[in-house]
């Protein structure tokens, strides 16, 4: 085989392992992130099913297939570019758009305690005489949309924050695909679950009509925790939303030198791991999360007063 051939190959297969090498570090990368932006996943997952609730069985899954697209949009057209341009040209920006974010998590979860609490609902619901079904269904997916994007940002900004001192985040392809695999796998992840969940009771009628006998158990018990399952999400949507959304407000506010909220939250977890035993740890980190929920419901409750007692804003609500 010629020399150059050979030399041409040879610089082939150093590129190719290369190549392979830096595919696993942002793979390696994205995973870590990932994990960190649990909590918003979990709210995002968690407030999606209300989209659909109380529509037409036969509109839920092109609702959600509208609305998930409408979030890899969210997040490869419109985030991505943006995350790259901000982490190349103004990476201090980011602390402040992750406070935006935990403020806007912790005022719709002050919205959905206040709800809970006998308050006023904010925008027109299911509950209301809907005059004109699509337009109302259009409605509601726009407003999906609206919020997948205020909570990909999130997510963005958090995987950003989490690679800044990665070894993979010294590139701005390091930093896309970083950012587009988290992005891919958290869409896929969030509205397959919601899909899946939101057709469970449909899943459990099929399955009573069934000759078997465990097919029915089964159906009958999908038909019955059904609305279980659906006001438990809407309860941990809530818990989540003001935890992550506190626990951001804690950190950004931290980071910008004002350090009242971080010494509260920390101060508090730390006197309680060293005032337990084994489960030090857990217990520690539940005190953390529930001061940074407090946090973020007052916060909350300041920017709900704001938006609708002084300036009159009514949301379209979900």
């Amino acid at each position: 085989m010629p020399s150059g051939l050979v030399a041409l190959l040879d610089d082939v297969s150093i590129i190719a392992r290369t190549a392979a090498a830096s595919i696993d570090d942002v793979a390696a990368a994205a995973g870590r992130a990932g994990s960190k932006t649990a909590g918003v996943v979990i709210d995002d997952a968690a407030v999606t099913p209300s989209y659909v609730t109380g529509l037409s069985p036969a509109r839920e899954l092109p609702i959600i297939w509208a609305i998930t697209k409408g979030s890899f949009k969210n997040k490869l057209l419109i985030l991505l570019p943006g995350a790259l341009l901000l982490s190349e040209f103004l990476p201090g920006a980011i602390i402040f758009i992750l406070m935006l974010g935990g403020a806007f998590l912790s005022y719709e979860g002050a919205e959905k305690v206040m709800e809970k609490l006998g308050g006023a609902k904010h925008g027109k619901t299911v509950d209301d005489v809907i005059e004109d079904p699509v337009k109302f269904e259009k409605e509601r997916i726009n407003g999906a949309i609206r919020t997948d994007l205020i909570l990909s940002a999130e997510i963005m900004a958090i995987v950003l924050n989490e690679i800044s001192s990665e070894p993979i985040a010294a590139t701005v392809w390091g930093r896309g695909l970083t950012l587009a695999l988290v992005a891919i796998g958290v869409t896929v992840a969030v509205y397959g679950s919601v899909a899946l969940i939101v057709k469970m009771d449909d899943v459990g009628l099929h399955l009573t009509k069934k000759a078997s006998s465990t097919a029915k158990t089964v159906g009958r018990f999908l038909l019955k925790a059904m609305p279980k399952l659906l006001a438990t999400l809407s309860f941990v949507g809530t818990i989540a939303m003001l935890w992550v959304g506190g626990g951001i407000i804690v950190h950004g506010t931290h980071e910008i030198g004002f350090d009242l909220f971080y010494d509260i939250a920390h101060g508090a977890e730390y006197a309680v791991k060293a005032a337990t035993g084994a489960l030090s740890g857990l217990l520690g980190w539940l005190t953390y999360a529930a001061i940074s929920a407090l946090i973020a419901l007052g916060l909350g409750f300041a920017i709900a007063f704001l938006l609708h007692k002084v300036l009159k804003f009514e949301g379209n609500g979900h």
